[in-house]
């Protein structure tokens, strides 16, 4: 019988390593790897209840993990920071979001009770209005749905009674509003509105002001300045935007 010998140099031989344990014990007899969730074949209902809990807490929290580390990284590496989220592999629009949501909330005013979602959906508005709807939110278990229906209520029961807005004297205007201005006299004038792609030009600074507002009214670029010139026009709009602070939104 004969033998054969492996001519290999032992130190080129592939060992496989073990697999390097993840940080998070979920509960029960189920484990976690970077691409999937192993479960044994026979689990309480009970535990598979627990685990999906343990499941969106860890979600939701990694949401708040990713929004913090992009928000120290903005203030810490300007100028680098976005390199290194370009090799993560991470979107940086979406952490740039996430960023915009956890410097509106300070560690000490988040509510762990509720979810990042809860907060993005108030984070547009005053520190005192925030807590005050978070409150309800978290004593009522609104859900995040829930807390929008509401508040958008709220803000379309304020237009109904809101006064007549005082005249204000001419001054600088963004072109949004200018635009919609322009558009209000031709419609007044009674001629046929032809639809046009209206192109804006604005600021670094303003542009991001843009996307923050967009997104925390769960709208793209696009459709809230839309929903601007809407307001401005005393038209319905799809989003919360008012009429007295979209026209300063990119001022």
């Amino acid at each position: 019988m004969a033998i054969e010998r492996s001519t290999a140099d032992p130190a080129t031989i592939s060992v496989p390593q073990p697999r390097r344990p993840l940080l998070i014990n979920l509960a029960g007899p189920v484990s976690l790897q970077k691409a999937g969730l192993v479960i044994p074949g026979q689990l309480p209902l009970s535990v598979w209840e627990k685990v999906g809990r343990e499941l969106a807490a860890i979600s939701d929290s990694s949401t708040w993990w990713l929004a913090d580390w992009m928000l120290y990284g903005e203030t810490a590496y300007t100028g680098r920071y976005r390199e290194v989220i370009e090799r993560t592999g991470l979107g940086y629009q979406t952490l740039r979001n996430y960023a915009w949501v956890a410097r509106r909330f300070p560690l000490e005013r988040r509510h762990p009770e509720l979810s990042f979602a809860h907060h993005a959906e108030v984070a547009s508005l005053e520190p005192p209005e925030q807590e005050y709807w978070l409150r309800w939110a978290e004593q009522r278990k609104w859900s995040r749905n829930q807390l929008r229906k509401e508040l958008r209520a709220s803000l379309a029961e304020r237009r109904e009674h809101a006064p007549e807005p005082a005249a204000v004297p001419d001054g600088p205007r963004t072109a949004l509003v200018r635009e919609a201005e322009r558009v209000a006299g031709r419609l007044v004038e009674g001629r046929t509105l032809v639809a046009r792609e209206l192109r804006v030009r604005l600021t670094h600074d303003q542009l991001t002001r843009c996307e923050q507002l967009a997104v925390s009214r769960g709208l793209s670029v696009e459709d809230w300045a839309a929903d601007v010139i809407r307001a401005a026009l005393g038209e319905p709009t799809r989003s919360r935007v008012l009429a007295g602070t979209a026209a300063g939104a990119v001022a």
